[in-house]
């Protein structure tokens, strides 16, 4: 192993724990939060994430260490890295060769899309699609480099790799038959690595604990402090911490013989696309479980699809059926305006009744939460009074701002072990900036910065994958070159480049502090009481109207 190679193991290790932290994260929020799409229990689900996980790692490492034909000294110390995290085992000399001869043998009727299904099969696991082809490729460039140079079967490798990670990942959708198929005769994990030996440690106690019913004030407490982690949202989260403070006051009140005052818990959320209207009401379903408000707290997401059928005498069932897989939780109906939104629709109005008369028979059982767009969400309570008289409380999700935005794409860098320098914040911020002074009602707010990030790092993989050596300074570093505002156009942001200013409220005193873009990432003292604070994702100050 040449010298940069002893570099490579500690960030391989971590890379093979950070897979794995993610197959385990996205199953136990999935079973958590969505356990009625699972066909199994949530521990044998959580236990199938993990052996994919190993699927994953030793298809990854095997297709590039094997891909130019040889097994170099630094691949065999990544193996024994590999084999230790798979196995739990330590092997060397001739018992490493064995074990890695047979893993390939038996791996090459493995396909990428039945270690990474679930991401592709699950809607809301969709989420982590750019969070698993980073892990991948960022695993499969560390073995890359483990021979000290790239040559063309193994840029080719990468590229192949890459290309089956797209198309799975970004071009199957839950409605695609293709979900339902089995691979054929494409093995399971299990089936294809039997004299796996699960470690003492292979199933966190963690994620069993989060997966059998926590008590209460664990639950609690996670959500609140989950809540407190939203990135802006500020409004929302005081409204939601308002609600709790209340519904603990009336229990406190019950609690001490004194009357308790009833409130309805049924929630209106305003807001365009993107702005964390689902992401709340996961957390509110949580603090309400935790709470004891309802039994269990789960979320079931629905629209009009999920509730209206296209033959009479279906849709009542069909509603009833959505309605009865909520009950102890939360009804989650996106775009709900889209049920009677059609004129003279008979089955979005019998999808409507049969909610309204649930809402009541079964008052002390469930929660529902309307969400949409601000306009139309209005229209719809105007039109419905049976409605509006159950909705009282309704919580505007304001769009993202230029630094929000900016905060949202560091805090994806920073899951997925990226790094922004001082020069690329300022372009996101400039470039963000422009996208929300020129936003309409369908500005997608942490959509466009999420769709942003996969596009940064898929350009990023473009561009290094034929440089050799790879240094963990290209593989963590993202550049101006690999952010590309497709819709604001290059001459704007060039003259905006020239001019641009940047503001920071002062959090001593609250005044506005102007800096320019040098003084991105570093402390800045307030000129007014001379506290110190950083200028990390500051609001650029811009007049686009001379553009």
């Amino acid at each position: 192993m040449n010298e940069s190679d002893h570099d490579l193991l500690p960030e391989f290790r971590q890379t093979l724990t950070d897979c794995r932290q993610l197959y385990l994260t996205s199953g136990v929020e999935l079973a958590r939060d969505h356990g009625h799409l699972l066909r199994q229990s949530s521990s044998d689900f959580v236990n199938l994430m993990d052996d994919l996980h190993r699927g994953l790692v030793v298809k990854c490492y095997l297709t590039v260490a094997l891909s130019d034909r040889k097994w170099s000294a630094g691949e065999r110390r990544l193996a024994e890295a590999l084999v230790e995290h798979v196995w739990g085992k330590t092997l060397k000399g001739r018992e490493l060769r064995q074990a890695v001869e047979g893993l390939f043998e038996r791996s090459k009727r493995l396909t990428w899309y039945s270690v990474i299904r679930p991401f592709c099969q699950y809607p809301p696991l969709s989420n982590y699609s750019a969070d698993v082809e980073t892990v991948v490729m960022r695993l499969a460039n560390l073995v890359a480099k483990a021979d000290g140079h790239l040559i063309d079967s193994t840029r080719q490798a990468l590229q192949h790799l890459q290309a089956e990670l797209e198309t799975h990942l970004y071009q199957l959708h839950v409605s695609d038959p293709t979900l339902e198929r089995t691979d054929g005769d494409t093995p399971t994990v299990q089936q294809l690595l039997p004299t796996a030996e699960p470690r003492a440690s292979a199933r966190p106690s963690s994620a069993n604990k989060s997966i059998e019913p926590a008590s209460r004030e664990d639950m609690f407490g996670e959500a609140m402090k989950e809540l407190d982690g939203l990135i802006g949202l500020e409004s929302i989260k005081n409204e939601v911490k308002s609600l709790v403070n209340f519904l603990q006051l009336q229990r406190h009140r019950q609690e001490a013989g004194m009357p308790a005052m009833q409130i309805t818990l049924h929630m209106v959320f305003d807001g365009n696309p993107g702005t964390g209207k689902t992401t709340v009401a996961r957390i509110v379903g949580r603090l309400l479980g935790g709470m004891g408000i309802v039994s269990k707290g789960h979320v079931v997401e629905v629209d009009r699809s999920d509730l209206v059928a296209q033959y009479a005498g279906q849709t009542g069932p069909r509603t009833n059926k959505k309605i009865d897989e909520a009950l102890d939780g939360i009804l989650f109906i996106d775009e709900a305006y889209s049920l009677v939104a059609r004129g003279e629709d008979a089955y979005g109005q019998e999808a409507l009744q049969a909610l309204l008369k649930r809402m009541e028979d079964d008052r002390h059982r469930l929660i529902v939460i309307l969400a949409g767009y601000p306009g139309p969400m209005t229209q719809l309570l105007k039109a419905n009074p049976g409605l509006s008289s159950r909705f009282n409380r309704r919580l505007l999700f304001a769009d993202y701002g230029p630094s929000d935005l900016g905060r949202i794409f560091a805090r994806l860098c920073a899951l997925n072990h990226y790094q922004l320098k001082p020069e690329v914040r300022k372009k996101l911020l400039i470039g963000f900036d422009w996208l929300f002074q020129h936003r309409d009602e369908h500005f997608g707010n942490g959509r466009v910065v999420r769709n942003l990030f996969e596009d940064s790092i898929r350009h990023m993989a473009n561009r290094i994958c034929g440089v050799a050596p790879l240094t963990k300074e290209l593989l963590t570093n993202l550049n101006e070159a690999d952010i590309r505002f497709e819709n604001v156009p290059v001459e704007a942001m060039a003259r905006a480049e020239q001019r641009v200013r940047f503001q920071m409220r002062c959090p001593g005193c609250h005044q506005r502090c102007t800096f320019s873009a040098d003084f991105i990432t570093q402390q800045a003292k307030c000129p007014n009481c001379q506290s110190p604070f950083l200028v990390d994702w500051p609001e650029p100050v811009i007049n686009w109207t001379k553009d």
